[in-house]
């Protein structure tokens, strides 16, 4: 029983990324993009000081380590750019897409890598990058609905160039980790310093004001704090809870678990937002799910190796799925 314990937080994880997603879409219309990228900052900024300050830590700043920190930050620099258009298009478009979006970058990191750093495949995770890259494309040109919330399709160059933002991000990140004076206690310090460049700037410039139906930019009224406060601080927690569970999980069993929180994003908007989903979106939504199942899977060879960290799902991102177990922390949303 001892053993299965992991599974508690995983599933735990599962729930608050997928519930905090469907809330950032639900108080959308009164907290603007800005202002949740703001607190998703400050949100990382707590759990990544923390694991720097208690964990075993290199020196900072070194001659040696410099190319190590420069692609670091770049890394969440580009981490940072694709929450801040993941929170754009959430507000235009309906969530059930965009939340299962968001967790298709893994597809594209393995693509990535197998490209820029020559790293290998199985076949089935050939398969699952086809898969997410279908289902993508189907989603995208699937005709509008008329009934459905979506009043322009902006989201989807929007969400599309944040997942591949991620992509690039987990590919620098995995880069990062074969240069000299690689920590992944100093990683958290650059995770932040990157965001604090994007999302940080982001909201503290525009986390005031937003821009109407028809293109006016507006002051925001004051909103309760709980709206802004309550989707970050679940994604915060299941950060935490990736955490915990890859401590003792195995790394090729905690992904998919908490890698599969659009179902629970899935739930939400059919039952509290009302979504309404064409049977062409539900058919690339089901393939795209089960691409990111595929995706996932960890070689047999690759399990003893010790995997790069996650630069969208470590300490620093939240409710995106996937983690590594070397980078603790791991990953949410962003």
């Amino acid at each position: 029983m001892t053993n299965s314990i992991w599974m508690i937080p995983a599933f735990i994880t599962l729930f608050l990324y997928g519930f905090g997603q469907g809330l950032v879409k639900k108080w959308s219309e009164d907290v603007p993009p800005a202002k949740f990228c703001l607190f998703l900052i400050l949100a990382r900024t707590v759990v990544n000081l923390g694991y720097f300050i208690f964990m075993p830590h290199p020196p900072l700043f070194t001659a040696e380590g410099m190319s190590f920190m420069l692609v670091g930050i770049l890394a969440y620099i580009l981490d940072g750019l694709g929450w801040i258009l993941y929170f754009e298009s959430i507000v235009l478009g309906p969530i059930t897409i965009v939340g299962t979006l968001s967790a298709a970058y893994p597809a594209l990191t393995l693509l990535f890598a197998q490209i820029f750093l020559k790293e290998s495949l199985i076949g089935q995770q050939y398969m699952g990058v086809a898969m997410v890259i279908f289902g993508c494309l189907g989603l995208s040109y699937s005709p509008p609905d008329p009934d459905g919330k979506v009043t322009n399709r902006r989201w989807i160059p929007l969400a599309l160039t944040a997942l591949t933002c991620w992509g690039a991000a987990q590919t620098l990140l995995r880069y990062s980790y074969s240069l000299p004076g690689a920590s992944e206690s100093n990683m958290a310090i650059y995770a932040t310093m990157g965001g604090l460049m994007t999302l940080g700037l982001y909201g503290m410039l525009k986390g005031h004001s937003k821009k109407s139906a028809d293109g006016q930019v507006q002051l925001v009224a004051k909103t309760p704090f709980l709206h802004s406060f309550l989707p970050m601080a679940m994604m915060a927690g299941g950060d935490l809870g990736v955490i915990i569970a890859s401590s003792t999980g195995p790394a090729s069993l905690v992904a998919p678990i908490t890698g599969a929180y659009p179902l629970v994003t899935l739930g939400f908007a059919a039952m509290i937002l009302k979504e309404h989903i064409s049977k062409l979106q539900w058919t690339c939504l089901v393939i795209l799910l089960v691409g990111i199942g595929f995706s996932t899977i960890i070689p047999e060879t690759a399990k003893e190796a010790p995997a790069a960290p996650n630069a969208s799902t470590s300490t620093s991102s939240s409710a995106k799925p996937t983690v590594k177990p070397d980078m603790i922390p791991q990953p949410s949303p962003s």
